[in-house]
C-alpha cells in the first residue's frame, strides 16, 4: 500500500463544474435520448480522464493521468508531511482567519496520518483569494478501499487527449 497526493488551484468557477467532476456513467444514454444529453455523456468520457479537476470522490483521483500525482509515499507520516508542507505554503492565501490558525492545520495533519494509516483518503479543500479554490487530496493505492478497479495511476500506461 501507498498514498499519492494530488493538489489542485484554480477558480471556483471551474471546480464547481460537478458534471467534469464525475467518471462517466458506465452505460451510455440509450437509443433515441435528446442530443444534448449524447453530447453530454461525450464531452464527459472525453474530458473526465484527463481533466486536472478534482474528482468529487476522492479515489476517483486514482483515474485520472499519473503526471497529476504530485508525490507517492509508503509511510502514512511522510503523505501528512507533505500535506502540512502544503498547508503552510497556502495558508497565508487562505480566505478565513479560521483556516490559517495553526493549531487546527496541525491537528488536521495528525489526523490525516491516523487516516491513511487504516488506508483512508483525505480531501481538503479551502477558498483562496477569492474566487480561488485549493484542493488537497491523498488517496490510498494498491489498493484503495472504494475504488478497487483503476489500479495504480503510475503503473497504467499513460493515455493521451483525443484530438477534436
Amino acid at each position: 500500500m501507498h498514498h499519492h497526493g494530488y493538489l489542485w488551484t484554480g477558480p471556483k468557477q471551474r471546480f464547481d463544474q460537478e458534471g467534469l467532476r464525475r467518471p462517466p456513467h458506465p452505460e451510455p444514454p440509450p437509443a433515441g435520448s435528446k442530443p444534448e444529453l449524447i453530447q453530454r455523456y461525450r464531452d464527459v468520457i472525453a474530458e473526465f480522464p484527463v481533466s486536472d479537476l478534482p474528482p468529487l470522490e476522492t479515489a476517483h483521483w486514482l483515474m485520472k493521468p499519473g503526471a497529476l500525482v504530485q508525490g507517492t509515499w509508503e509511510e502514512p507520516k511522510e503523505a501528512a508531511a507533505w500535506l502540512g508542507e502544503q498547508l503552510a505554503e497556502y495558508a497565508p492565501r487562505f480566505g478565513s482567519d479560521s483556516d490559517r490558525d495553526s493549531a487546527r492545520l496541525a491537528a488536521l495533519v495528525n489526523s490525516t496520518a491516523g487516516t491513511l494509516c487504516w488506508g483512508g483518503d483525505v480531501s481538503l479543500g479551502f477558498y483562496l483569494e477569492r474566487p480561488a479554490f485549493l484542493s488537497l487530496a491523498l488517496v490510498t493505492c494498491s489498493p484503495n478501499r472504494t475504488a478497487t478497479d483503476p489500479g495504480c495511476p503510475l503503473r497504467r500506461p499513460a493515455r493521451g487527449r483525443e484530438g477534436p
